[in-house]
């Protein structure tokens, strides 16, 4: 078998593997750096003069075995050419995820990779697959509130993610009174490490459950041809404009909520966008939130977890973090 069952996926399996891989590491003087789920090498590498290679020079390594790593796989593909960069999709307990990518410095390299290493047995009976990476760099973001507009998602998108370089507003083909975000990166990985980040923990914006996806060919075409076409602006800097119509709350939650509001409406700094995820669940019904509020005339964002209580099963609690981040806010400012 070429996969682990997931049983046995703990932070003391594969001791052996992982030891050669520091050993390798050290001996070669290779960096790798481990960031959102990735390990990365080069990047650009050492030495590396000039702009990236062009588009056409990355390829998809799917079917690996979970316990090979990078002392294996680099010298592997480039043994076929130069490497530009390396990344090994991880899990939590050391294990890869089964898949990786490699760039190329031309697309040659990309090319030979394909011919030597697709159907290559890295292991006896573990063949892997190596094919042209697609290297997509667009979004689509369902499900967002017709009140939000361009400058409040490009406010929350510059704080969470990098690399978006326009975003584009459309009608919900699916979903009543909600809207459609096409978001549109720099990069493949970049678009990637986008989608990781809004899809993990239940992501929601302006209290409204969204939905990402890799923007679909036939969706991009209907867009297009729409009678109605929404502006599509490269994003640039400025304030946040307007504020996310809120859903009824209780008279305690406006009042919080009203008091943030109404102090940087006084104070001139723009109104404040919620951004909560849901990160962790417990049975006795307590939920822990990641909360970021961004507020256009404060230089960085304000953050954290807090803790709330469900106040009957189905609800989702988001507005309860959004009172309590509120409140912390407040006190930053000293108003609470």
């Amino acid at each position: 078998q070429c996969h682990l069952p997931p049983q046995v996926w703990t932070n003391n399996i594969n001791k052996a593997n992982k030891m050669a891989l520091l050993a390798w590491a050290k001996e070669t003087g290779i960096d790798l750096v481990q960031v959102n789920g990735q390990r990365r090498y080069g990047g650009p590498p050492p030495g590396w003069v000039g702009d990236p290679p062009p588009s056409g020079t990355e390829v998809f390594i799917g079917k690996l075995p979970q316990d090979v790593y990078e002392n294996t796989l680099i010298p592997l593909f480039q043994s076929v050419g130069k490497l530009y960069e390396f990344r090994l999709m991880m899990t939590f307990s050391g294990l890869n995820r089964g898949f990786a990518y490699a760039k190329y410095s031309n697309r040659r390299g990309a090319k030979e990779a394909i011919a030597a290493f697709n159907s290559f047995e890295v292991r006896e009976g573990c063949a892997i697959v190596v094919c042209k990476s697609t290297e997509k760099c667009e979004l689509s973001v369902d499900g967002l509130a017709t009140s939000m507009s361009q400058q409040e998602l490009e406010a929350v998108l510059r704080h969470v993610t990098e690399g978006v370089l326009s975003i584009t507003l459309h009608t919900s083909p699916s979903r009543k009174r909600a809207q459609l975000a096409v978001l549109k990166y720099s990069s493949h990985q970049a678009a990637a490490m986008a989608k990781k980040t809004l899809m993990e923990g239940n992501m929601r914006l302006s209290g409204m459950e969204i939905r990402v996806d890799w923007l679909n060919p036939d969706l991009k075409q209907k867009l297009q041809r729409c009678e109605e076409k929404p502006s599509s602006r490269p994003v640039q800097g400025g304030k946040c404009l307007g504020v996310p119509k809120q859903a009824p709350l209780s008279p305690v939650l406006h009042s919080t909520l009203d008091r943030l509001n109404t102090l940087c409406q006084r104070q001139y700094l723009g109104p404040p966008l919620f951004f909560t995820k849901c990160v962790q669940a417990n049975p006795n019904g307590w939920l822990r939130f990641w909360c970021r509020v961004v507020i256009p005339g404060c230089p960085v964002p304000f953050g954290g977890f807090t803790w709330v209580r469900q106040a009957r099963p189905g609800r989702s609690g988001h507005e309860k973090a959004k009172v309590a981040v509120a409140l912390q806010v407040l006190r930053v400012l000293g108003e609470s």
